[in-house]
Order: C-alpha cells, then sequence, then structure tokens
C-alpha cells in the first residue's frame, strides 16, 4: 500500500548549532543556583561551608552534563517530513518515535525563544488530534523552520482529511 505510514527512523539531523543552543539552556539550568549559592556564601559567612558545598556539587555535577548531554542528544535526534507524514526522534535514556500523518495535523508554529534568537535557531511545533500532545522540531536554522512550516501548511491544506 502506498498510502501506509509507517513509523521508521528519521534521517535529518538537528542543526549543529543546537548542541550550543543546549549547553547553554544547561549552563543556565546549573549555574543560577551555583551563582546564588556562591553570593549567599560569600555574604552569610557563619553559613558558607553550607552553601558553597552543594555549589561545588551542582559545579562537579554540572559540568559533565553541560559537556556531553547536548553530545549525545544531537546523536538522537532526527527528523523527517515526507509528502505523506512528519517523522521526529527524541530522547536520551527513553527515547520516543512519533509520525504524524498529514490528514491528522492542525496546526504548524514556529517558536524562537531569546536562547534560540541568539543561536538563529527555532522550534517547529507540529498540532496533531493525538492525546499525546504536539510533535516538536527543536533546533532547526529558523530560515529552514519557516520554510517547513510553510511546506507543511501548504501540504496538510492539499491533503484529504479532516485533521481529527
Amino acid at each position: 500500500m502506498s498510502g501506509t505510514v509507517r513509523l521508521r527512523p528519521p534521517s535529518n539531523e538537528l542543526n549543529p548549532r543546537v548542541i550550543g543552543w543546549w549547553r547553554a539552556q544547561s549552563a543556565l539550568l546549573f549555574g543560577v543556583p551555583v551563582a546564588v549559592l556562591v553570593v549567599l556564601g560569600l555574604l552569610l559567612p557563619g553559613a558558607r561551608f553550607w552553601l558553597l558545598l552543594p555549589a561545588v556539587v551542582l559545579v562537579v555535577a554540572g559540568l559533565p552534563f553541560v559537556v556531553l548531554m547536548p553530545l549525545w542528544w544531537y546523536r538522537v535526534h532526527r527528523w523527517e517530513v515526507t509528502d505523506t507524514a512528519v517523522y521526529v526522534r527524541t530522547g536520551f535514556f527513553w527515547q520516543e518515535w512519533r509520525v504524524a500523518p498529514m490528514s491528522r495535523i492542525q496546526t504548524v508554529d514556529t517558536v524562537r525563544g531569546p536562547l534560540e534568537q541568539g543561536f538563529k535557531l527555532a522550534t517547529v511545533t507540529v498540532t496533531t488530534a493525538s492525546s499525546k500532545g504536539p510533535i516538536k522540531i527543536a533546533g532547526l536554522d529558523h530560515e529552514l523552520a519557516a520554510d517547513l512550516a510553510q511546506q507543511l501548511t501548504e501540504t496538510t491544506q492539499a491533503t484529504p482529511g479532516d485533521a481529527t
């Protein structure tokens, strides 16, 4: 059957700049609490040890996470759009593979948060009638994301079905 949509590995990688974007997000995740603990440790001499110790623990735990996890995520995350479906694979420990047939797509959006803008990246969100929620393709070049949103919009408009 030519109209059958099957779950299969998507072929496209994300933009390599996504590694820097993920590192910046992770650095903020660990860096903000470290900065707060260090400032408090410097301002409160009686509690200095008990504030700086968790800061050191966070740095020791966070540094490998910030450096290595984005590399792993980049190797795993894939996406692809065909005439019949959108394919996405995400995750690192628990990998998730999803497919959205064009006939099920309801809306297509692009989002560019402040960090994404700095890295010239965007996220394409494909909303379907699925109870699992939307499919997100994060880490695309912002121009590619705009083109992809346009392509998906045109393809879904031309695809028969009511997207429910």
